[in-house]
């Protein structure tokens, strides 16, 4: 008897995938077990370090960017999935090591890892467009082994979970005088330490994120440091030989010019512009827009409005980034079962114009479209309502504005703070030295209030949060 069970592929095997991997696994009644195509040879995808060249043994690209002193800037304690606990015996703020080994054991805990497929770089994904009516549409897979080998397989699948990421295609913005430049010139994709920059003066270009943690990072060692940007200036201490400058007018053999008209002399130059979002192995047969900040038409920044069985998971950017996969995911999923039904295609496509026409008009910049930040709390709760899956717990709101407002009062030693979870709403953060001093059991982070989840999901324990 044919196996009448949805099958559903996922691309990458990072945080992204592995939830997707999870859940799908915990509804083994409507989907078979999913296949997860992952190009490198472990799963955990940005989370992995490599101090090597850009490319694998097989010569696939890397897509990590992670660099070796990374420390998280949001705390375990709301970066867990919903149902996979830290270890309660690390600090806060946490080394990438201990994110990657966290992925590992949920990972084993879920029983994931016999479905990935490693090695196995993704050259297409097609839709195939049924001649029955209201049939959905499939999905036929090519997917190469090895770059060095012309093997390639092609499988079919009735739907296709994107989650291969956003940090792997740096966004250098063009500027006057690049070429002309003879110092080091680099993106923070392929920034990896701080110590090849000891005794230079460095800019920086962007202040996001990545852009302020490593500005810090290198005052430790180089003469100087200039971090430009076109923001509000950071109002909070920095280190004494760390200053801030409007953004770049122009580059010249040795040195930078900004828009004030100041020039510096610089021996490197780092940019921390962000990426493009970037999916090689979609044609245009997908009718999908990708631009450096945009994705379009995605219906909640997630289903594909006119191929409604093809999902994005993970390109919102300013989220707390484990349980916001985890909902988005947990939603797909309901959509796919049938308890969650879309909208007619051409509502989903007037709801994304919709959309995005008003963030427009309300001063919205295209580049922000997918930025949630404060909207990240209502989208995960109407995704849960929707999907009929439990809400996260109130608790990690609250974590995240309390932390936020610590970074912008002290960026240098924000993450030396601890934080307790006391109860659903309540929680206390500890100024300290960055190590836990306290060790309590970790709380899950989802309401498990009345049931919604199906009885046949994996099951969890359940922890209570001492005082």
């Amino acid at each position: 008897m044919a196996d009448e069970r949805l099958r559903v592929a996922v691309i990458g095997a990072g945080a992204a995938g592995l939830c997707a991997a999870r859940h799908i696994l915990a509804k083994q009644d409507l989907f078979a077990p999913p296949a997860v195509f992952e190009s490198a040879e472990q799963i955990g995808g940005t989370w992995v370090y490599r101090e090597g060249p850009s490319v694998t043994e097989d010569e696939f690209p890397v897509s990590s960017s992670m660099y070796r002193d990374l420390r998280t800037n949001l705390p375990k304690e709301i970066m867990a999935f919903p149902d996979h606990a830290f270890s309660s015996s690390l600090p806060s703020f946490i080394h990438h090591q201990d994110v990657l080994r966290y992925l590992q054991s949920y990972a084993e805990r879920f029983g994931i890892l016999e479905y990935v497929k490693f090695h196995c770089l993704v050259e297409s994904v097609k839709p195939v467009l049924s001649t029955i009516e209201h049939e959905r549409v499939t999905w036929d897979i090519t997917v190469r082994h090895a770059r060095n080998s012309p093997e390639r397989v092609t499988e079919r699948f009735h739907a296709v979970m994107v989650c291969s990421g956003h940090y792997s295609d740096p966004y250098i913005p063009p500027i006057p005088g690049m070429e002309e430049f003879e110092g080091c010139l680099l993106h923070s994709h392929s920034y990896r330490s701080p110590e090849p920059f000891s005794g230079q003066t460095v800019v920086l270009l962007g202040a996001g994120p990545s852009g302020i943690d490593i500005a810090l990072e290198l005052s430790a060692v180089a003469e100087r440091v200039i971090l430009s940007h076109g923001k509000s200036p950071l109002s909070c201490q920095l280190p004494g030989n760390l200053f801030q400058a409007p953004v770049v007018l122009r580059l010249s053999r040795h040195s930078v010019t900004f828009e004030d008209g100041s020039e510096h002399r610089v021996d490197a130059f780092i940019f921390c512009t962000g990426y493009n979002y970037r999916f090689p192995f979609l044609g245009g047969d997908v009718g999908l827009r990708a631009d450096k900040d945009l994705l379009y038409p995605l219906y909640k920044h997630l289903v594909h409005a006119r191929f409604p069985t093809l999902f994005f998971i993970g390109v919102c950017k300013t989220i707390v980034p484990f349980p916001f996969f985890d909902r988005q995911a947990r939603f797909a999923l309901a959509v796919l079962a049938g308890s969650c039904p879309l909208p007619p295609t051409t509502r989903m496509e007037a709801e994304v114009e919709a959309e995005y026409r008003c963030f427009l008009g309300s001063g919205g910049r295209p580049k922000h479209f997918h930025r949630m930040d404060s909207l990240q709390w209502s989208y995960s709760r109407d995704l849960a309502t929707a999907g009929g899956f439990p809400q996260l717990l109130p608790v990690i709101q609250k974590i995240y504005e309390m932390v936020k407002a610590s970074r912008v009062q002290d960026i240098i030693g924000y993450k030396k703070i601890n934080v307790f979870i006391l109860g659903p709403e309540e929680c206390r953060l500890e100024k300290g030295t960055g190590q836990r001093a306290v060790l309590q059991p970790e709380a899950l982070l989802e309401d498990r209030g009345p049931a919604t989840s199906s009885a046949n999901q994996v099951k969890t324990d359940t922890c209570c949060v001492s005082k």
